[in-house]
């Protein structure tokens, strides 16, 4: 299993545990459907990820670009690389 496809895994796994599993039983597909993409923006704007700094992925890819385009290092919470 290629590192992109364990990390896809991992992401449906928690996907699954978090919100499928644990908040169910759902109504119908239409109710499914606006959780995930709650679940979904939850994810990418407001979970701290350990391994980016202890902020977003939305706000760790802001930072990225900001920095591709500077030229200077983005910082994180943390002091070690993100």
């Amino acid at each position: 299993m290629t590192p992109t496809t364990t990390r896809a895994e991992s992401i449906n796994g928690l996907y699954k545990t978090e919100l499928v599993r644990n908040k169910g039983p759902w109504r119908g597909l239409d109710d499914l459907e606006l959780a995930t993409l709650e679940w979904v923006d939850w994810f990418n704007h407001r979970r701290l990820f350990h391994e980016l700094g202890r902020i977003p992925p939305a706000e760790f890819e802001d930072l990225h670009y900001r920095q591709q385009l500077s030229g200077h290092e983005a910082e994180t919470h943390t002091n070690t690389p993100a």
